[in-house]
C-alpha cells in the first residue's frame, strides 16, 4: 500500500528543487569557465616583440582573467552561503507585451551589414550606416540631423582608435578623399 499523500506529490524532486534554489551557481560556472579561456589565452600569447612599456601584453588578459575568476568563487560562495539575487521588477517594462520582433531584425540587419560593409567600403562610411541604422530602428525619424551625427560619431570614432590610439582600422576608398 503507498502513503503518497497530495502534498508529496505536489512537491518537485528533491534534486530540482536545489538547484532551482542555487540557479546562480549556472553563472558561476560560466564565469569561471570564461576566466579559465582568458588566462590559458593570456599565457600563451606570443610576446616576439619589443615591448614599449614595463607592461607587457599579457598584464590587461591576467587581470581580467583572475578577476573573472576570483568573481566566480565569491558569487559561488555566496550562493552556497544562502545568498540569493533579487528578482527583476520590471521597473517600466511590461513583461505581458510581446517582442517587438520589427526592432530586433532591424537592428540585426544592421548588424550584419555593417559587418559586410566594414572591409569594403571602410570603418567610417559602414560605422556612419550601422549608427543611423540603429537610431531609425529605435525609433528616431530625422532625416536630416541622424545621418549628419551618424558621419560625425563614426569619423570621431575612426580618428580617435586609428590617429589617436594607433588602431588601425579600414579607411576604404572614402577616406582617400577627406
Amino acid at each position: 500500500m503507498s502513503t503518497t499523500t497530495h502534498d508529496d506529490a505536489a512537491r518537485p524532486a528533491r534534486g530540482r528543487h536545489w538547484w532551482r534554489e542555487h540557479s546562480e551557481l549556472g553563472l558561476c560556472a560560466f564565469l569561471l569557465l570564461l576566466g579559465a579561456l582568458v588566462l590559458t589565452d593570456a599565457l600563451t600569447l606570443s610576446t616576439d616583440f619589443t615591448q614599449r612599456g614595463p607592461l607587457g601584453p599579457t598584464a590587461v588578459p591576467m587581470v581580467v582573467g583572475s578577476l573573472l575568476v576570483l568573481v566566480a568563487v565569491l558569487l559561488a560562495r555566496d550562493v552556497l552561503r544562502g545568498g540569493r539575487g533579487e528578482a527583476e521588477g520590471g521597473e517600466d517594462v511590461d513583461l505581458d507585451t510581446a517582442v517587438d520582433l520589427r526592432t530586433v531584425l532591424l537592428l540585426s540587419g544592421v548588424f550584419l551589414a555593417n559587418a559586410v560593409l566594414i572591409e569594403l567600403i571602410g570603418f567610417p562610411a559602414s560605422s556612419a550606416l550601422l549608427f543611423w541604422g540603429a537610431a531609425y530602428a529605435l525609433g528616431s525619424r530625422n532625416t536630416v540631423r541622424d545621418p549628419l551625427v551618424a558621419a560625425g560619431v563614426s569619423v570621431l570614432t575612426w580618428v580617435a582608435f586609428d590617429r589617436l590610439l594607433g588602431v588601425p582600422l579600414p579607411t576604404g576608398p572614402l577616406m582617400g578623399v577627406v
